[in-house]
């Protein structure tokens, strides 16, 4: 006689399987190494040892700075956002891959937009990958909170999404700016950069058991 393994598995109200969230973390700890790996590898050694050999690269270390700045606060808050959580199911791991597919794709804008910082083109289109990882962890927030419920500690850490709201807004409006200027669609990275350095106070405070 053959047991149904799959039916006697546990499964959320909706239907979905409930998965253990350790492989989930492991899978975004390493696409984010990965992504880590090769902006560094996109980097040129200079071919010279003259201080104007480094000035000559400035612009790729500028968005290879940048852009590990933001891998690195996206891997923070996925961590903090995860904390609380014991199990995911078939939305929520979907919901991550669209985070994560978002996230695969800064290397490449990181090398096009060290190419000439100033350029709209490649800054526009750097603001739509980050414009995108946002609304893709926002989604994420809301398939962990469907599932974790509206009372829970999760619900309680991330608050109204006020901060994520404003990410969006600065990014839509970064990319219009840098079709004018792609140095001033820069600057508006940087500054949503900063808003994010530190974590939400509600999830750094917040002591999980």
């Amino acid at each position: 006689m053959l047991l149904d393994y799959h039916a006697a598995e546990p499964r959320s109200d909706s239907g979905w399987r409930i998965v253990n969230k350790g492989r989930l973390e492991a899978f975004s700890d390493g696409v984010v190494a990965i992504a880590i790996t090769i902006m560094v590898l996109t980097l040129k050694v200079p071919r010279g040892t003259g201080w104007g050999e480094i000035w000559a690269i400035a612009p790729l270390l500028f968005s290879y700075l940048l852009s590990f700045i933001y891998v690195g606060i996206y891997w923070v808050n996925h961590h903090h956002l995860m904390q609380p959580v014991k199990s995911v199911n078939g939305v929520i791991l979907w919901a991550n891959l669209h985070l994560l597919f978002w996230l695969s794709l800064i290397p490449f804008v990181t090398a096009w937009v060290g190419v000439d910082p100033s350029a709209s083109p490649p800054v526009a289109i750097y603001g739509i990958v980050l414009l995108m990882s946002s609304v893709a962890f926002l989604l994420l927030g809301k398939a962990l909170l469907a599932k974790e419920g509206e009372n829970s500690r999760l619900a309680l850490a991330i608050g109204k999404g006020r901060k994520n709201q404003i990410s969006i807004f600065l990014y839509a409006l970064a990319i219009l700016l840098s079709l004018w200027s792609g140095v001033a669609g820069l600057l508006v990275y940087v500054v949503v950069a900063i808003l994010w350095f530190v974590p939400d106070p509600d999830i750094e405070n917040l002591h999980w058991n």
